[in-house]
């Protein structure tokens, strides 16, 4: 067995951790919420922690009702722009805390009057030198260069983040995520059994709506590193915009389609993919009925919209981990890939 496959089924245990070492130190950012109006919150990641982020943007704009951006590293790290940040949140997402470009922003921003939160899984990282605050994943030590417990532990410190700042995401809500996560791991055999089906393939889309907008990116991401797919994520609503326009006959498109607001519009996305002839597989609950020659893959456990992306993202990292299994590939090893990347 793969380390990657190893990590992924490691998450609920990881998950369960993370959410009782950093309960307790959740509660003094939630004091400190109290004491300070944030008028601006920025999100710096790159790679796998960037797609964490997508999420991070949605929840804390969504608790906080204030605005909630990324930042662009480059700003910082190449051009040297002094940005006033007085009264900003500022939150620096790395698995390794090792990211040149994340620790530079977080380090100026801190000068620049933020008040700056480090995510990490490492307590021993540069990251945890910089920032004012300092969350940590409790993932353990990551084997495969493809992040999985990781990038789940990202989002559930951001769940607990955006609960702590403001209302809407319900902490007992959160508590009950690591098990949602093990409940997933159930669709093990059928995720597999489908990862034959697409053993050809070279391209993909992944596509997704509202809070698992961010999981289509991440799981485009792993099937890039892991199985040497080009692949791209899409809002649904982007997608439309342009890019559905390369579907043919037997394009492969992964679409995540959790009950809830997204729903219909994930489903009548499926059903005009089925009509161009696509490849289509839909990652979704339980009972959950889409178009005819749609690939299922259906959660053993309803979970609410707002908490579905740490549990609908495991059949994505499954399917990625097996597909490299199936075309010969060792994804814990990515040609030109380490665990540790460096930009500027």
């Amino acid at each position: 067995m793969s380390a990657m496959l190893e990590e992924i089924q490691e998450q609920p245990a990881a998950l369960e951790g993370t959410f009782r070492a950093e309960r307790k130190p959740m509660a003094r950012l939630r004091n400190l919420a109290k004491q300070r109006h944030f008028r601006l919150i920025l999100l710096v990641a790159r790679g796998t922690s960037d797609n964490a982020a997508r999420l991070g943007r949605y929840l804390l704009e969504l608790t906080t009702r204030t605005p909630v951006s990324l930042v662009a590293p480059s700003l910082y790290t190449l051009y040297h722009e002094k940005i006033d940040l007085r009264d900003t949140l500022l939150v620096g997402l790395s698995q390794s805390g090792e990211s040149p470009d994340v620790n530079m922003v977080l380090e100026s921003a801190r000068k620049r009057g933020a008040f700056t939160i480090g995510i990490t899984n490492e307590p021993d990282s540069p990251m945890t030198r910089l920032p004012h605050e300092v969350f940590f994943i409790g993932g353990g030590k990551q084997r495969s260069v493809a992040a999985t417990k990781t990038y789940t532990g990202q989002l559930l410190i951001l769940y607990m983040m955006a609960s702590a700042l403001g209302s809407g995401v319900s902490m007992k809500a959160v508590s009950r995520i690591p098990a949602l996560a093990a409940e997933a791991l159930k669709v093990k055999a059928k995720v597999k059994y489908l990862a034959e089906h697409y053993r050809k393939i070279n391209r993909m889309v992944v596509l997704a709506r509202g809070f698992n907008y961010g999981n289509a990116y991440e799981l485009a991401l792993k099937l890039e590193e892991t199985c040497y797919v080009v692949g791209k994520g899409f809002s649904t609503a982007d997608f439309l915009h342009g890019p559905i326009a390369v579907v043919e006959k037997d394009f492969p498109v992964i679409l995540f389609a959790p009950p809830g607001r997204a729903f219909q519009e994930m489903s009548k996305m499926a059903g005009r993919l089925n009509k161009y002839g696509a490849l289509t597989l839909a990652i979704t609950g339980p009972g959950q009925r889409m178009p005819r020659r749609t690939h299922t893959i259906h959660l053993p456990t309803s979970v609410d919209e707002l908490y579905s992306p740490i549990p609908y993202i495991v059949p994505g990292q499954l399917f990625a981990a097996y597909l490299a299994e199936v075309k010969g590939l060792d994804p814990d090893h990515p040609r030109a890939l380490k665990l540790v990347t460096r930009t500027i």
